[in-house]
C-alpha cells in the first residue's frame, strides 16, 4: 500500500482567475500540506512558462488514505 502525500497541481486561469484548470502537477512529494503550502511561491516562480494569462496552485493529498472507525469493531461473522 502507498502512502499518503501532498502534491502541487500548477493551475492555468483565465483572465480574473475564472475558469482555472490544471496545467501541470509538479514532481515533488510534500510529506505535509503545511510543506507543500510552504513551497507555493517557489513552485509559481518556476513554473511561470504555462501559457495562460493567469497562474495558480493548489496542494491535494495523493495516495492511499485508510479510514477509521470511531469506538470497537464489529463482529461480523
Amino acid at each position: 500500500m502507498e502512502p499518503m502525500f501532498f502534491v502541487m497541481a500548477i493551475l492555468g486561469c483565465g483572465d480574473g482567475n475564472g475558469q482555472c484548470t490544471d496545467a501541470r502537477i509538479v514532481p515533488t512529494h510534500y510529506t505535509t500540506m503545511a510543506q507543500c503550502r510552504a513551497a507555493l511561491p517557489t513552485q509559481l516562480a518556476a513554473n511561470t512558462d504555462v501559457p495562460f494569462p493567469v497562474i495558480g496552485a493548489d496542494c491535494r493529498r495523493q495516495g492511499v488514505e485508510m479510514a477509521q472507525a470511531a469506538g470497537k469493531p464489529r463482529n461480523r461473522g
